[in-house]
């Protein structure tokens, strides 16, 4: 069961319009209802900032929204040590708080990311420039994370 990142649930919706893609729309609707697919808190109040209808449409259907506990704000202050980011020091190239979050909270649940930041191949030599799938690939996190185009394809589903 994967927590979509905002960037996942926003690429999705600017790119795979419901109206053009009805299939994908209701596969998702129907893993949103069997509670495969969530998203955190954080994550889907970044998407009703930038596309109002998208979060709509995922709050009507009630995705579970992973609520930000203690336990998830201890392991996004540990992540952030990790990083060696200080106070609200974040380095523009790399994970901002809300994604601290967003990391801890796959964390945390014990399940799969799904986002589209951008894949780093080679690690930033200052570590406060990592985007979110290579914090997920530390070992200190160990979060598995996906695009959403990976996780399209290991479906299986068939959209015709």
């Amino acid at each position: 069961m994967p927590a979509f990142d905002a960037s996942s649930m926003l690429h999705a919706w600017d790119n795979y319009p419901e109206r053009q893609f009805p299939p994908l729309w209701n596969w998702i609707a129907r893993g949103i209802a069997a509670r495969h697919i969530t998203i955190p808190r954080v994550a889907c109040d970044e998407v009703a900032h930038k596309a109002p209808e998208c979060a709509d449409w995922l709050r009507h259907r009630n995705i579970e929204e992973y609520e930000v506990t203690n336990g998830i704000t201890h392991h996004a202050v540990r992540i952030k040590g990790l990083l060696g980011i200080v106070g609200d020091n974040y380095h523009p190239k790399g994970v901002g708080e809300n994604d601290l979050i967003i990391v801890a909270t796959a964390l945390v649940h014990g399940v799969e990311l799904v986002s589209e930041e951008q894949r780093q191949i080679n690690p930033p030599q200052v570590a406060a420039k990592r985007k979110i799938p290579l914090v997920c690939a530390m070992a200190d996190v160990a979060v598995p994370c996906c695009s959403f185009i990976e996780y399209l394809k290991r479906s299986n589903e068939i959209f015709g």
